[in-house]
């Protein structure tokens, strides 16, 4: 027997020993990892998401919340990781579209995830405290050309979805805002609502409490259409700021090099967590959308939005390192 044939041999026993660990899986748990502490909107949906899917695995899902560093380090675990799909994660739109353009280096490659599917969006929106002055898209941009940098915009922080969503309004509305950032959002909401700042964009997890309170004023939302929170607020293109969308949004993915019968099985299982009508009202109820893609959809989606938000960080010459 030649070495050639040996070879050949040898190959196809490894590759069909891969493809029937890739057929029996999962046999053991799987972790999830969650790049955020527990608790807040990503870590709910990730564990809600995750009972939902131990269902459909005949296994347990394990959550692991690995917060810090702008996602980064649980990022940087997940991609790490053995591709045997036994340790996926939470990848948001910081993760996979802020990310790369706000630091010089980064210590995971977005492009060299295994992409699983979506998970939810949370739709952002630009909102005053109840008694403000501004009663419209239309009073916040007369004010803002009248006295450039004198409106002050919250956010979570700088590189949140709420400060680049403020960066995109200045752009495609030709104003200037300074903005305020926050460590986190709900120290940024309560300063909106207490008038130490203009306004802000919230994003509708955060703020649901508030809208139905009559606390906060939403003046407008970045989405496409109008949503069902607030039926009777225009979305930005109604208002008058056209090319402007934006989410916080997330999905699953894995390291690079997952076997495609564990991406197509869990892929396939995911959608149908997001779509049954017990997990889908339960995140609909957070004021957030669920968002179910196909592993090929949600890579498309996540390279589109971090070729769009690389344009708006470029034009605002942010730079968090």
């Amino acid at each position: 027997m030649s070495k050639l044939f040996k070879g050949l041999v040898a190959a196809s026993l490894l590759g069909l020993a891969g493809m029937s660990q890739a057929a029996s899986w999962p046999e053991r748990a799987v972790q999830w990892v969650i790049p955020y502490p527990a608790g807040g909107g990503s870590d709910v949906i990730g564990r809600l998401v995750a009972s939902g899917l131990e269902k459909s695995l005949g296994q347990t899902v394990v959550v692991e919340n690995k917060p810090g560093a702008a996602t980064i380090i649980g990022a940087s675990f997940v991609q790490a990781a053995k591709p045997d799909g036994y340790v996926v994660g939470t990848a948001d739109s910081g993760t996979l579209a802020f990310n790369p353009s706000l630091y010089s280096s980064l210590q995971y490659d977005p492009a060299k995830f295994t992409y699983v599917g979506g998970l939810a969006r949370f739709p952002l929106m630009l909102a005053v405290k109840d008694d403000s002055p501004f009663k419209s898209l239309d009073d916040v941009l007369e004010a803002a050309r009248k006295e450039p940098g004198k409106l002050t915009s919250a956010s979570a922080g700088a590189g949140s979805p709420h400060h680049l969503a403020l960066e995109m309004f200045k752009q495609r509305a030709g104003v200037n805002i300074t903005h305020v950032p926050y460590k986190g959002a709900a120290p940024a909401l309560q300063d909106i609502l207490g008038g130490q700042v203009s306004l802000g964009f919230v994003d509708s997890a955060a703020a649901q409490s508030n809208i139905k309170a009559g606390k906060l004023r939403v003046l407008a939302v970045a989405t496409p259409k109008r949503i069902d929170l607030l039926p009777n607020v225009p979305t930005m293109a109604e208002a008058g700021v056209q090319n402007f969308t934006a989410y916080a949004w997330q999905g699953l993915v894995g390291p690079a090099g997952l076997p495609a019968e564990v991406v197509d099985k869990l892929s396939a299982d995911l959608q149908a967590v997001l779509k049954s009508s017990d997990v889908a009202t339960k995140i609909r109820a957070m004021g957030v959308e669920p968002l179910p893609m196909t592993a090929s959809d949600f890579k498309a989606y996540a390279e589109a939005q971090r070729g769009e938000w690389a344009d708006v960080i470029k034009k605002a010459g942010i730079k968090l390192d």
